[in-house]
Formats: structure tokens, C-alpha cells, sequence
């Protein structure tokens, strides 16, 4: 499960998971803070979170409305950067970057599905599923694109556009999009968020298998319980900071503990 740690005192890094130690970390936050505006306008959206997820996880994250998990996903995956403490994807310390490396880096090392799909709706599938890889100047792994397309269930609807898919469809060529790099982490926000139930569960069963099968790790933030619970483990926050962690979650059990998180101190 995901290492929580105090701002005072945090261990030195482990070896991975084949050293019979705790794995290697994916993504590292230590002590981070994020806030914004100034004054009596003030909002502490993070408060010295510290974290550690390992490689090859599926971790999800939630917390009520303004708990920061948003801020969290955007400070993890390189697209905000932190007040204070440090964020490190691998060996590379994000907070540290210029914006150009920055950029390349969530380029050819993060992966994203969002709940509104993102597609360009004059691209084919297989246009949309190799963008990341056109717009960084490299050519596809043709055994690894049709492998993963293979496992998205789209290897019929390569030549569709996405107003010819359902939602499902759609975030299965997202999905796709986010994995065609071979990136070290995949970050969800609330990627189920748009879908029906039956769907949703298809699209999670999808992220679930990346992580059993193709050792992906996956960062998704949620308000769903029942979409945490196909997750290795929940992070709760609140007001800010990190209140609990939960392994081999059940729906029940999530939603027991989100009840739980206005006491959570």
C-alpha cells in the first residue's frame, strides 16, 4: 500500500519489490503544499502531504468536496506545481524542472484519462491513440499499439471518429491514448465520472487489468466507492491532508470511511 509519512520524518528510499523490502515508489510526495491566493482569500489546498506509491499500484483517491484530492492528482502527475515540499515521478524531482522539461516529461513518462474524454473529434481512433506519440516526433511500437488496442476491445473501430462511439467506446481509446507511451504512471481524474454504471465497471475492470497484467501503476481520483474498491488501496483526505489510507477496499467499507473523514482527526 502506499507509505504515509509524517513532514519530520520520512525513511530513506527502499529497495523495489524483488528485494523482499517494500517496492520502489512510482510517485513520491514529501511534505508537499499547494496554496493559493493571498490574505484573508487564502486556501491551504494541500498541508504537508507526504506519500509514497509504489510501482505497479492502482491507487485511488478521495475525499469531500474542497479536500484537495484534485490538487493532489494535478500537483502528482506535473501539472501544477507544489507551494512547498517536493514532488519525484522515478528518479526526477518535478518540482525542479523548467516548464519545456516539465512538459516533455508528462509527455513521455505520465499518462492521463480524464472524465470528458479529451479526443480530437476529426481524428480516427488510431490517430487519437498515437497523438501523444505523433506530437513527440516518434513512430509507434506496432506490436505494443496493436496489443493495446487489442485490450481496449477497439481493434474493429480503429477507423471510426469518436461522434460514431459510445462513452465507453471513448474512454477506452483514452485509455489507450494514456498507455500508447508506455508511461511509469497513468493518472485518472474521475475517469468513470461521465459513464453509466454498467460501463463505468467496464472501464475499471480495463484500468484494473492494465496494473495485473501489464504491471502499469494507476493513480484515479474518485468520489465513487464503488470505483475505489478496484483499487490496491484508497487514500482519504481532508482539509487538505491525508487521513487515512485503506487496503483491499470494498465499496462498503469506503463509503463507511468517507462518512467517517469530517472526524477524522
Amino acid at each position: 500500500m502506499p507509505k504515509i509519512f509524517s513532514s519530520s520524518a520520512r525513511p530513506a528510499a527502499a529497495p523495489d519489490r524483488t528485494a523482499g523490502s517494500r517496492p520502489e515508489a512510482a510517485v513520491s510526495l514529501s511534505s508537499v503544499t499547494k496554496v493559493y491566493g493571498r490574505g484573508a482569500a487564502t486556501v491551504h489546498a494541500l498541508r504537508g502531504v507526504s506519500v509514497d506509491i509504489p510501482r505497479g499500484s492502482f491507487t485511488a483517491v478521495m475525499g469531500p468536496s474542497g479536500s484537495g484530492k484534485s490538487t493532489f492528482l494535478h500537483c502528482a502527475a506535473g501539472l501544477d506545481r507544489p507551494t512547498g515540499g517536493t514532488v519525484t515521478l522515478g528518479g526526477s524531482e518535478l518540482t525542479g524542472l523548467d516548464e519545456t522539461r516539465l512538459t516533455r516529461l508528462r509527455r513521455d513518462r505520465i499518462g492521463f484519462v480524464f472524465q470528458a474524454f479529451n479526443l480530437m473529434p476529426s481524428l480516427t481512433v488510431l490517430q487519437n491513440i498515437t497523438l501523444p506519440l505523433r506530437l513527440a516526433g516518434r513512430r509507434p511500437d506496432r506490436a505494443w499499439l496493436a496489443e493495446i488496442v487489442e485490450r481496449v476491445g477497439l481493434a474493429d473501430r480503429t477507423g471510426h471518429r469518436p461522434a460514431e462511439l459510445s462513452g465507453g467506446q471513448q474512454q477506452r481509446v483514452a485509455v489507450a491514448r494514456a498507455l500508447v507511451t508506455r508511461p511509469e504512471v497513468v493518472f485518472g481524474d474521475e475517469p468513470t465520472g461521465a459513464l453509466d454504471t454498467v460501463t463505468a465497471k467496464e472501464v475499471l475492470g480495463l484500468l484494473r487489468q492494465t496494473v495485473d497484467e501489464l504491471g502499469q501503476t494507476v493513480v484515479m481520483v474518485t468520489h465513487d466507492p464503488v470505483a475505489a474498491s478496484y483499487a490496491d488501496t484508497v487514500l482519504f483526505l481532508a482539509d487538505g491532508a491525508l487521513a487515512d489510507a485503506l487496503t483491499a477496499p470494498t465499496a462498503e467499507l469506503v463509503a463507511d470511511r468517507m462518512s467517517r473523514l469530517g472526524a477524522w482527526a
